[in-house]
């Protein structure tokens, strides 16, 4: 995420000491029922991503970025605090950066950014509140191809596996210019790339393709004809 440092009103102060009073508020403050979040966001590969706050509470004192599911001191990308006669933001630098309001910035997005992401605000009365959140990269530029494990099969006898090979988000399968339903002896793999058919049968022949999709566009693959031959 590139390295951080912290600016004030003051000059600069170091950041090991940051750290050190993020371990006294983690200790003492405890976290309110409110349903903070950070809202859950897709970017395309290269392009500049805007991590924002929803149900962000007033009087909020401080908050503090984590990179992951958690608030391991080590994960911190980015942190604002707000002190009588201070004001203190980090890092000042680097693709990372924490705007006045709390959202977080990050330039160039790249695939090593996308996962999950944890904020932590600090209120009056020591209370904090903790929020999560995804980040989704996708690259802009589809890729699809699809593959079939064998395109003439036996009735009842052979099993044929239909593979989408693509780099997209979404996945949606299309048999005979038709969405695809699935029977008793097809099984779609979790993440959809992958179908299997066991045992095959003649009203399983014919024209397969997947259709892939991201937040900029759709493409198709060309399609796979799936012949059965039967006695």
């Amino acid at each position: 995420m590139g390295s951080l440092s912290v600016s004030s009103h003051r000059g600069l102060v170091h950041w090991q000491g940051f750290l050190v009073a993020v371990s006294l508020l983690n200790f003492w403050c405890q976290p309110t029922t409110a349903q903070l979040a950070i809202v859950s966001t897709y970017a395309a590969e290269g392009k500049e991503v805007f991590l924002h706050i929803h149900n962000k509470p007033l009087n909020v004192s401080g908050l503090l970025w984590y990179k992951g599911e958690g608030t391991a001191r080590k994960h911190i990308i980015a942190f604002l605090t707000e002190r009588p006669g201070m004001s203190l933001r980090g890092p000042a630098f680097g693709r990372v950066v924490i705007n006045q309001d709390g959202s977080l910035v990050i330039k160039k997005v790249s695939k090593a950014d996308a996962g999950m992401y944890t904020l932590v605000v600090y209120l009056s009365g020591s209370k904090k509140e903790i929020g999560y959140g995804k980040l989704t990269v996708y690259e802009p530029k589809l890729v699809v191809s699809l593959v079939a494990s064998n395109t003439t099969v036996t009735e009842n006898k052979d099993t044929v596996v239909l593979t989408c090979n693509t780099n997209a988000l979404y996945i949606h399968w299309l048999f005979n210019g038709r969405n695809l339903k699935l029977n008793k002896r097809m099984k779609m793999s979790e993440d959809h790339r992958s179908l299997t058919i066991d045992p095959v049968r003649r009203e399983d022949a014919g024209m397969y393709w997947c259709e892939v999709s991201n937040p900029m566009g759709s493409t198709d693959s060309w399609p796979v004809v799936l012949h059965v031959k039967f006695e």
